[in-house]
């Protein structure tokens, strides 16, 4: 995995052979030395410090406060941060009041001891998967050929990249159609999708108050099951590796596998026989949802578009508009036909189908690329908004199948194309199955990456 990871680093901190405070100068040494200055909105140096010394003076004593205590941390700009305006990527939020409070799981994450180093970009108000914006910058995928801009994932492009660029090793996102999972997907790191409510919402800005959830972007699947302890004031992970011959892994037959590239087909295929050569139990079923859900959202238009127009009715119908993202604001607007019959159309479905895939999945891990491309290139997206909306939607279609069911998920990179750019497998399970998937992701990571 070439950087440091959080458990790593955790355990130098513990046994002294590293020190908080120096390891916090050295994240903005390596800020500084990367040379992007589009991955940090705002870095949080003074904070970071004061945090720096406190956990130095309990970690010399022999008191951490978590596992991770010591540990360097970014926050996608939706998060409050006391003090500061919270952009959500955006430059019509400039004259916001500063939050007065950190956001929960921000201080949940500052009472063990990790220290927040600043936050980092993101799309416009987290409305897409591709990652780009112009108010900030995109934040350079590391992957990119010579030469060439890459798309960095979206809606957190920030947190893939800062973790991909070996700046810091945890980060954390949002993920409302994909925005944890893509970015992992594209930056060659692990992403973690939690299932809905499993982190207080307090003092993160909504996009959809139905599908949002939040995740780690990390180097490890233990990675992440650390921190989501600690968020969660465990002092070890619920989940513990699950070997391969212990998994049943089921494969959907709908939509999930159209308009593959090849790399990414030809990837996860490799993994699931890595998979079946390690004993587990892998089967192909119908789920005939999935075809449902997207007639659905054609018919009737998506769930979280009707939420985020009505998080956003002021701004889109009013001056602010002319300054935000034409794409962010042409996806808003999508939205402004749906009825309230729609909506409600779509609500009744969700729950259904909810319930009728979890009956058939059962205990199983579902398996499918976190992605149906590689990152692709900048330039041909900014030139044309409809080629934009293309690869925005294919980006987000695995992932958000997902989002609608409220499915818990873990991408782990698998493989790259010719280019050299990381393909993602994409562990899921029914909402509230997080154990089960973190320790399937802990356990069969190793087979994963080949």
């Amino acid at each position: 995995m070439g950087a440091v990871t959080a458990t790593d680093m955790a355990r130098d901190l513990r046994a002294g052979t590293c020190d908080p405070v120096e390891v916090t100068h050295e994240v903005y040494d390596r800020v500084a030395a990367h040379g992007d200055d589009a991955i940090y909105i705002e870095q949080t140096r003074d904070r970071a410090l004061m945090l720096a010394e406190a956990s130095r003076l309990r970690l010399r004593a022999g008191h951490p406060a978590s596992p991770l205590d010591g540990v360097p941390i970014a926050w996608k700009d939706l998060f409050d941060l006391r003090g500061r305006t919270t952009t959500v990527g955006s430059v019509v939020t400039k004259n916001n009041a500063p939050a007065e409070l950190d956001a929960v799981v921000v201080s949940d994450a500052q009472r063990a001891g990790l220290i927040t180093t600043g936050t980092v970009n993101m799309t416009e108000f987290a409305y897409s998967g591709i990652g780009l914006n112009p108010h900030y910058g995109t934040p350079r995928n590391v992957y990119a050929p010579k030469g060439q801009r890459r798309s960095p994932g979206g809606s957190s492009s920030g947190s893939g990249v800062v973790v991909s660029a070996g700046i810091v090793p945890l980060s954390m996102g949002s993920d409302t159609g994909g925005s944890v999972r893509i970015p992992a997907s594209f930056n060659g790191v692990v992403g973690y999708k939690t299932s809905s409510q499993r982190y207080s919402m307090q003092g993160v800005f909504p996009l959809s108050q139905t599908l949002d959830t939040l995740g780690p972007l990390a180097h490890s699947a233990a990675d992440c099951a650390l921190l989501d302890a600690v968020l969660r004031h465990r002092d070890t992970p619920e989940a513990q590796p699950a070997a391969a011959s212990d998994l049943t892994f089921v494969i959907p037959d709908e939509v999930l596998f159209d308009t593959l590239s090849p790399a990414v087909e030809d990837n996860f295929n490799a993994t699931v026989s890595r998979l079946e050569a390690a004993g587990a139990r892998v089967r192909r079923i119908a789920l005939p949802e999935l075809r449902e859900i997207t007639e659905l959202m054609g018919e009737h238009g998506f769930l979280a578009g009707a939420e985020a127009l009505a998080n956003h009715v002021d701004r889109v119908y009013g001056p602010d508009a002319s300054k935000m993202d034409a794409r962010v604001l042409r996806r808003l607007l999508a939205a402004k036909d749906m009825t309230a019959v729609d909506l409600v159309i779509l609500q009744h479905a969700r729950v259904r189908l909810m319930q009728t895939t979890a009956a058939k999945i059962g205990n199983a891990i579902i398996l499918c690329p976190t992605t149906a491309t590689t990152a692709m290139e900048i330039e041909p997206l900014e030139a044309d908004q409809n080629e934009f909306f293309r690869h925005n939607g294919l980006t987000l279609r695995n992932t958000s199948l997902g989002n609608f069911l409220d499915w818990c998920g873990v991408s782990i990179p698998n493989g790259t194309d010719a280019d050299g750019m990381p393909t993602g497998f994409l562990l899921s399970a029914p909402s509230g199955c997080d154990t089960a998937v973190l320790g399937a992701a802990m356990g069969c990571e190793e087979i994963i990456r080949g």
